[in-house]
This record gives structure tokens, sequence and C-alpha cells, in this order.
């Protein structure tokens, strides 16, 4: 199939859409398609490039930081896009993707639709996240403007689906995993000189309100084993100077960075435990990434998560926002190393089941769908 793959940023692999995107992209060459996308950068042979928008300082900020750029929308790009299409894969409701949406309508190309924007990443953000009136009026807001235009709709996880299906979503919803790429399998690396002689505690993820970095590094200072614990937060975004500041209660200096994949890769198989805390999630790639490679994960037990749905069994479980459970669950982990041997393996076992092979096969068919239903007369 001819793919083009619609999202506003795909050059930097800085936030987690992106990732995803660009995996997804190698995935399906690999499996025999052509793809191209349309987004911002530098123009390329496989790429419709769009200028990027520009806003006040605060408001440009607030978006960068995130590891996000918006594109303005062209009708030429999209209208050049589909001439050459055989389907049109929208990534997120921005407004590229809300002008873009109409144009393939008009020239009917085929069209399917992916939800990776959960309403409380830009909610926490605004300080709103907590509040269900805010996050109903975005779901509801994406819902009439975006989404109820599409008759399929990726969803990431059984949990994002329930939540469209709750709020009026009327498309077929293909609960697809975005995949664990194949380089992410079990494996053991002796460990640098900066992780040597300490318990290494990881969590990958930007550094977002609804993340929830502050109760892994509240827990870790309240653990009996506080002294032997090395925080690693892998990632960037508007809270680090706050998480910074919050972090020099810990008897061992926190490590922040934002890591390529290549690098990230080599941290996954050095870490003692990954430690996942946050409150919204869609899947959580970076905690199927870190269990594949061997990390037994902890992960808070939240509704408006998906990712408590990889836990099995309770030791990775703890109550989302509880920094005294978690502390519980990383000492009874330090103190059970045999337990941990054992359950790693089973992790990376229970990791094969969401193979990005798999995942490419099933958003085929999804493409294959579309494309039928759009030759039957109307």
């Amino acid at each position: 199939m001819k793919i083009v793959l619609v999202i506003d940023q795909f050059d930097d692999a800085n936030n987690g859409t992106t990732i995803s995107a660009r995996r997804f992209a190698a995935a399906l060459k690999e499996h025999g398609n052509e793809v191209r996308v349309i987004a911002t950068g530098k123009p390329a042979d496989y790429k419709y490039a769009v200028r990027q928008m520009r806003f006040f300082p605060i408001v440009e900020h607030l978006i960068t930081s995130q590891g996000m750029r918006l594109a303005i929308p062209n009708r030429h790009v999209f209208e050049k896009a589909a001439a050459w299409a055989d389907v049109v894969h929208f990534m997120m409701p921005s407004p590229l993707a809300v002008m873009g949406l109409r144009h393939v309508e008009k020239l009917g190309i085929p069209h399917t639709a992916a939800f990776h924007c959960q309403p409380e990443n830009i909610t926490f953000s605004l300080h709103m996240g907590n509040s269900k009136r805010v996050n109903d009026f975005a779901y509801n807001r994406f819902r009439d403007t975006f989404f109820n235009r599409f008759t399929h709709i990726h969803c990431p996880s059984n949990m994002i689906a329930e939540q469209l299906r709750q709020h009026g979503y009327t498309a077929q919803l293909h609960v697809i995993s975005n995949g664990i790429s194949p380089q992410y399998t079990y494996g053991k690396e002796p460990k640098e000189e900066w992780m040597q002689g300490v318990f290494n505690v990881l969590m990958v993820g930007r550094y977002s309100g609804e993340k929830r970095q502050d109760v892994l590094i509240e827990a870790c200072a309240k653990c009996r084993h506080a002294n032997e614990i090395q925080v690693i937060l892998a990632g960037k975004g508007p809270l680090e100077r706050k998480y910074r500041h919050l972090a020099e209660k810990l008897p061992n200096p926190v490590v922040m960075g934002f890591y390529e994949p290549e690098r990230l890769l080599k941290i996954l198989h050095m870490a003692d435990l990954y430690v996942h805390t946050s409150d919204a999630e869609i899947e959580a790639m970076s905690c199927m990434e870190a269990f594949a490679c061997g990390l037994v994960p902890v992960i808070a037990d939240s509704p408006r998560s998906a990712t408590p749905q990889f836990a099995l069994d309770e030791r990775s479980l703890f109550p989302a926002g509880d920094a005294d459970a978690l502390a519980e669950r990383i000492d009874w982990w330090i103190e059970h190393p045999q337990e941990r041997e054992e359950m790693e393996h089973r992790y990376a076992d229970h990791a094969k089941q969401y193979a990005l092979s798999e995942s490419i096969r099933k958003t085929e068919e999804m493409f294959r769908q579309a494309i039928e239903e759009q030759k039957k007369p109307q």
C-alpha cells in the first residue's frame, strides 16, 4: 500500500507520539509498503514538508517543552499527497489534521486515525488534569471536530478504547498495541561507573504533570534503603527545575536527562528496577520496552492509565499517587533479588505478545478495510 502519515513533527524523536510514528513508518516499509509523511521540517523524498506554527513566547515554550511542534495547514500539500496515497492515516487531532481531513474527504481518499493524544496530556500542563469536566470537554471536542468523521480509529489499549466508547465515539475501534521493536529483548550489561555501587531505579517519560515523577522521588526518599538508591529520570519537559529541586532530599544525586534510543537501550540493560508513576497513560511504550529488556516494573494503578494491564502480580502495582506504598514495593524488590531475577525473565517473555510485527499486521488490515469500504457505492 501507499500510506501517508499526518503528524506535525516527525524529524526529532523527543516525544512518545513521534517516536511511535517513526517506528511505525519504518516497520510499514519493512513489510513492503511505501510510506510518506506530512510534517514540519526540511523537505525529503519521504516527506511533504509544511511550515511550523509560531506562537507568543509563553505558548511556544509550553508546546516545545513537551517535545512538540504544530504545523500550518497547507491545502496544496494535502492535494499532492492524496493524489499519491492509497490511504491517509492521521496521528493526532491538530489543526494540520483537521484541515487535511476536509481535503481527503472531498477527494474521496480512504482515511483512518489514531488516538494517541489523551486529553490529560494537555490538561495536566494547564493544571486542570484532575478536572473531569475539563477532560470530558476535551474528549467531546476531539470527537465532534475530528474523530467522529472517521470509520476506523486505532486505539493502543482497551482502556482508551473504553474511554472513547463512553464519550460517544462512533467509529470502529481497533485495539492494537503500538508494538515493541525487536531490539528490546532481555539482556544484562555490566554497569558503567556512574551506576556502580547503587540500586538504580529508572523511569522514562516527559517531565510533565500527569507522569508524576514527584511520587517516585518522594518514595525513594522514604525507602528503608534510600542510601542505596540512585534515581534515574530519563526524559525532559517543563517540570525539570521542580523535580531537580525536589530531588535534593535524596541521599544520592538524581540523574536526569534525555537519551537517544540507542543510549537508553543500554541504560535499560544496566538498571535494576523500572517504576512507572503516571496517572494518565494510553499505553506507555517506555514501560513495555523496559520489561521487554528484563526490568521488573512497578506501576501506578490508575483508572486513567492502561499501564497496569502489564503487571503480572500485585508486587508490580501500587496505588497511584501513594509514595508510601511505592516505597514499600521498591524496598521489597531490593530485599528479594532472587524473586526479582525470576520475574525479570517472566516479564521479558510476557513482552513477546506485543511484538511490533504483529501490530503492523493488524494495522495493515485496518487500512485494507478502510480502502475496501471507500470502493463501495455510497
